[in-house]
């Protein structure tokens, strides 16, 4: 089995160095790349790039312009070459070293798809009005599709490579995460939950989400929610 891990990257150039080390010095269960899509970055990350050219777990791919994350992502994906696929962001709020905790359920049959669960916190949450938007768009998707899920908005979602690209993922920006994962519900699929870390930044370290992004989100799923089944 090979795990494509994959890394869309606007403006990290404070994490982007640290983010690459620790996902490059975890020790998986598997082989592993790191495909990583710069979304047309301007603060100088881009020069950073060139360290990784020779590292044979690497493959670096830069946009000539921004177009969000679901964009990133979906070049991303193009690009992979494994037969799973997971999401790792670039700004740390993330711990590449729980990669191999979901990986567990895969690796023992019992899902093929599994989502990295935050629990929030006085010491690692952002905001309040952040977390009770997280809250609402999840709890909006357990409704339109009877189910529990804990956590739509999680970064780390693995499943195989070929369902990604299956799903035909359309939204270009955070709004992919809805998406993902409405389209999954929509055709039976209840990932398997595993709980993870999660260290929240501010928005004066970089914090890109916004109220926008949580109507979006809702918006999507309503959509996805109507639409027939994935054949």
């Amino acid at each position: 089995m090979k795990l494509s891990i994959l890394m869309p990257v606007y403006n990290e150039a404070k994490t982007l160095e640290s983010a690459v080390k620790r996902v490059l010095d975890v020790d998986y269960p598997v082989e592993i790349e790191l495909v990583i899509v710069d979304d047309g970055s301007k603060d100088g990350t881009r020069d950073l790039y060139p360290q990784w050219r020779d590292e044979p777990r690497v493959v670096i791919h830069e946009k000539a312009t921004n177009g969000g994350k679901g964009s990133a992502i979906k070049k991303g994906a193009e690009l992979a070459t494994g037969d799973y696929v997971i999401m790792c962001d670039a700004d740390l709020e993330y711990a590449p070293e729980e990669i191999p905790a979901l990986l567990a359920p895969i690796l023992s049959g019992e899902s093929t798809v599994v989502y990295g669960t935050r629990t929030f916190g006085s010491h690692n949450a952002y905001s309040f009005l952040y977390v009770l938007g997280n809250k609402g768009v999840t709890m909006t998707a357990n409704i339109l599709f009877n189910c529990y899920i804990s956590d739509l908005e999680t970064c780390f979602k693995l499943m195989p490579l070929a369902l990604y690209r299956k799903l035909d993922v359309r939204a270009a920006g955070f709004g992919m995460e809805a998406e993902v994962t409405g389209k999954l519900l929509r055709t039976g699929v209840r990932p398997y939950e595993v709980p993870i870390s999660y260290k929240a930044r501010s928005r004066e370290e970089g914090k890109k989400l916004t109220w926008k992004d949580g109507v979006e989100a809702i918006w999507i799923l309503l959509k996805e929610r109507i639409r027939k089944p994935i054949a």
